[in-house]
């Protein structure tokens, strides 16, 4: 009997939630060129949205892999709400003389978003496994 894997892919990529289209593939090469944009500019709002509308297609097309079982996306799905906690935090309250400060919120949410999404896969990764063979 073959162990339960956890690394790699079963089966087939899951379908977009746009079907065949790839809108969030899209998404991310848009974000990019205004990245670049951005980064030619140096700065500004075109960075910003590029980094941001990158930041969703990336996003979408993780949590479709990890949700679905096919490949495990924990990392960086749990690191994206602790961003998210630190830019809040350093915006309402600012940024501290010691920026190491800027760890205490974000390291317990990262922990807590890693161990439930992990946990997530592991469920999603067993039903895949048993449907797939």
């Amino acid at each position: 009997m073959q162990a339960d894997r956890t690394l790699g892919t079963v089966g087939e990529r899951p379908k977009g939630i746009f079907g065949d289209v790839p809108v969030s593939e899209f998404a991310i090469f848009a974000g990019l060129v205004a990245l670049v944009i951005g980064m030619i500019d140096h700065g500004g709002p075109v960075l910003e949205v590029g980094v941001i509308v990158m930041a969703l297609g990336v996003t979408e097309v993780t949590a479709r892999e990890h949700f679905s079982g096919f490949r495990s996306h924990a990392t960086l799905l749990a690191f994206m709400p602790a961003v998210v906690c630190e830019a809040i935090y350093a915006l309402v309250i600012g940024v501290p003389e010691q920026r190491i400060l800027l760890l205490a919120p974000v390291i317990p949410i990262f922990a807590l978003c890693y161990w439930l999404l992990r946990r997530h896969f592991r469920i999603a990764r067993h039903a895949r496994v048993v449907a797939h063979r």
